[in-house]
């Protein structure tokens, strides 16, 4: 028992390493949005391509791929991820874990998107405190904390490898490049946003496994 301890002890003090170097990415990233760094030239950069139009099925596949990074999409599939685990493991973690995310990404993300408030690409200008909400993405934010406390909670209740947990991190890991990809090409977002977006949801994403790590559950599988 001693041992399992230690072990999850030693998980939790890794994550909160990750978690806090993943921060201290982000906070480089807004400093480079504050000062209007090098950064910005990348914005910029992005900003000017030409974009392909979509109609048709084309631009159906795109908006649905855009659409997972939306809260509701992500928080259906955590939902029933997080009910199927409750019932077979006769555990209330998966709904606690859940809300933990949504309350840390609501709170964190949106405190950072009013404090800055920055402008839309799509808007022409990018200006700061100007009653925008453009950084950081909650839609890559969301689309790496959320999408992958739904890998967590899996990889952790279920019968799955190491090899296999790699995958769904990799899974996920696709999933929300996908999800800034798509923002780059449909211009809803500036790069920095969706980079400062990916670390911020990063960083609490570990954060949230650091404390799970740190409060043991029997029900859990390894």
């Amino acid at each position: 028992m001693q041992t399992v301890l230690d072990q999850r002890h030693r998980q939790m003090r890794r994550a909160l390493k990750w978690s806090a170097g993943l921060f201290a990415g982000y906070l480089f990233v807004t400093l480079q949005v504050l000062t209007n760094g090098p950064f910005i030239e990348i914005d910029r950069y992005f900003n000017d391509l030409d974009r392909p139009r979509f109609t048709g099925i084309s631009n159906f596949v795109i908006r649905r791929l855009d659409d997972l990074g939306l809260r509701s999409v992500s928080g259906i599939a955590l939902l029933i991820v997080a009910i199927y685990i409750a019932k077979r493991f006769k555990t209330y973690r998966p709904f606690n874990l859940g809300l933990l995310a949504f309350i840390s990404l609501n709170v964190v993300v949106g405190s950072f998107k009013y404090a800055l408030g920055r402008t839309k690409p799509r808007e022409g200008f990018d200006l700061l405190h100007a009653g925008g909400m453009s950084y950081p993405s909650g839609h890559a934010s969301n689309a790496i904390l959320i999408w992958g406390i739904i890998a967590y909670l899996i990889y952790r209740y279920a019968h799955v490898d190491r090899y296999r947990g790699r995958l769904a991190s990799t899974a996920v890991g696709v999933l929300a490049l996908t999800v800034c990809i798509v923002s780059l090409v449909r211009n809803t977002h500036w790069f920095s946003d969706l980079f400062g977006g990916l670390l911020l949801g990063g960083a609490l994403l570990v954060l949230i496994i650091a404390i799970d790590r740190f409060f043991p559950s029997d029900s859990q599988l390894h």
